[in-house]
């Protein structure tokens, strides 16, 4: 990727859609503005899915519990977005088949009443679902659910119900739709930060971009600038107006990882009672299991840290279901800021995730609230509310039909192809799983030089390393460990064991010299450290 090319076209053209934000709803943003012929570009100030959009629960859901309040206080708001997002579930799995994937959820269940309750609400949520459901839900014995999860607490155990939801690799899905937008002309960039707005007649007119890496300024011309910077639109708001009042409140969810014993690979966990009346999951992700979330008030700062408190939380909701865990079996953890649409009235675990469109007096769009699975759908009526108001030239909406860069002529057996070219099972699984159709692309520089695994325990390999920096715009060490392969949020240890490899292969890639290499080293070690 030649950066040098893509800043200049910033400070040379002028675009129809420019999109400060690189999460989920950013790159959904440019990916719908470019695919229907707008003139489009998007700068992130760090990397692609740095932030909230790397640190979700893993599932692309309808959402259970929003269904559950949805029933219960009879509120459309809530059933609305359970509903649109079972659609936006379908489209992910179609679009993206190597990064995501059905998956079987148990509810345990320890109570003759909870039988019924729970069935019936599942059996709602297969109804939402219409077409785009997946399997319908069942109810399983309490043989049959040991047989399925045999690590769950026997005493008392009356069965389960099972249900399908979708699970994915967000950072990964995140990356490949930025690189979609640019693959359908978008320009897009990370570690570019907006430090304010231009203005002609008191309207947004474009942006100041920095290049935090190579120090350059630019002014960037655009007809529309759209802020979907997630828990931070609020300060994005401020470059426009000091004064305005805020939007938003934030939640940290919190997700500790240990190692796959904890979940069998092909079926997770949902438990329904926790002490404060939330729900935890308990996820096969990656060759890992993950556990999570916590949803507390929290204040937004931009790497927010996990605490001892917030991890012996999560270790104590699952031991009536999974019995007493280890604080040193927790591998890795991380938190993720939820920006949530504020009602000062409700608090932020009943705070509903829909989403909000924006338009500050200046012209200056700000699309927040909502999640993950449904990021498609906000990027939608974003692009038609500007088209609309703006009177852009756009075409019709194709995104539901556009596959993500790696699902272009993805091959369901593509696994098998890598094993017979000498990659070990696990490896080819991975390499299938989190590239696609382009897994080739990293075998063949394997080949040519880099088929060492970056971690004994872990499929990751050297191959991916430089694949990253040369076609998936990774500038630092922590955008591999964390973003473009997922080693930091599955095995600190490994993680740290492995930056010094990582950043000399990034150096001979990016031109970095011996003091750079050093420089990154030290830099990703801490922020590994610290809060991934």
């Amino acid at each position: 990727m030649d950066r040098v090319a893509l800043l200049d076209r910033l400070a040379s053209e002028r675009f129809d859609v420019l999109v400060i934000g690189g999460g989920a709803s950013g790159t959904g943003v440019a990916l719908e503005a470019a695919s229907r012929g707008l003139k489009t570009a998007l700068v992130e100030r760090y990397d692609f899915a740095e932030g909230t959009s790397s640190r979700s629960t893993k599932l692309i859901h309808g959402g259970v519990r929003y269904l559950e309040i949805a029933v219960k206080t009879l509120d459309r708001v809530q059933l609305n977005l359970v509903r649109d997002a079972l659609h936006e579930r379908a489209i992910m799995l179609k679009n993206a088949p190597h990064l995501a994937r059905p998956l079987w959820l148990l509810t345990p269940l320890y109570r003759l009443w909870e039988v019924p309750y729970y069935y019936t609400g599942l059996k709602i949520y297969d109804l939402l679902a219409g077409q785009a459901r997946l399997q319908p839900a069942q109810y399983i014995s309490a043989r049959g659910t040991l047989e399925r999860f045999p690590s769950v607490n026997p005493q008392g155990l009356r069965g389960a119900v099972a249900y399908q939801d979708g699970q994915f690799d967000d950072a990964r899905f995140n990356v490949e739709l930025a690189l979609t937008a640019l693959q359908q002309g978008a320009v897009v960039l990370n570690y570019a930060e907006v430090t304010g707005l231009c203005k002609q007649n008191g309207q947004v007119s474009g942006v100041v971009v920095q290049d935090k890496l190579g120090g350059r300024a630019l002014e960037v011309a655009a007809r529309v600038v759209v802020n979907t910077t997630g828990p931070f639109s609020d300060a994005i708001r401020r470059l426009d107006d000091p004064h305005v009042p805020p939007l938003l409140k934030a939640s940290s969810g919190i997700h500790i990882v240990l190692d796959k014993k904890y979940s069998p690979p092909d079926t997770g966990l949902l438990i329904p009672k926790t002490e404060d009346g939330r729900v935890v999951f308990v996820l096969p992700w990656l060759g890992g299991t993950l556990v999570g979330t916590t949803d507390d008030p929290a204040p937004i700062v931009e790497h927010p840290r996990v605490t001892e408190e917030e991890i012996g939380y999560v270790l104590r909701q699952v031991r009536p279901y999974l019995g007493e865990i280890p604080r040193e079996a927790v591998r890795a953890s991380w938190s993720g800021l939820r920006p949530l649409v504020s009602r000062p009235e409700a608090d932020t675990a009943r705070l509903a995730r829909d989403h909000l469109i924006q338009e500050s007096p200046s012209g200056l769009l700000t699309l927040t609230g909502g999640k993950w699975t449904t990021y498609r759908k906000m990027a939608l009526d974003l692009v038609n509310y500007a088209v609309r108001r703006f009177g852009l030239p756009a075409g019709p909406s194709r995104t539901e039909q556009i596959p993500l860069l790696g699902g272009q002529g993805f091959e369901p057996e593509g696994a098998k192809k890598l094993e017979q070219q000498g990659f070990p099972p696990d490896v080819s699984a991975h390499l299938h799983r989190a590239y696609g159709a382009r897994a080739g692309l990293v075998a063949q520089i394997a080949a040519e030089g880099y088929p060492a695994r970056l971690a004994v325990e872990w499929p990751f390999l050297e191959a991916e390393v430089v694949y990253a920096a040369r076609c998936e715009m990774a500038q630092t060490p922590l955008d591999v460990l964390a973003r473009r392969t997922r080693l930091a949020f599955l095995d600190t240890l490994a993680a740290l064991a492995s930056v010094p490899r990582v950043a000399e292969l990034m150096g001979r890639e990016l031109g970095w010299d011996a003091e750079r290499v050093r420089h990154e080293q030290e830099k990703a070690r801490a922020q590994i450290l610290e809060a991934i």
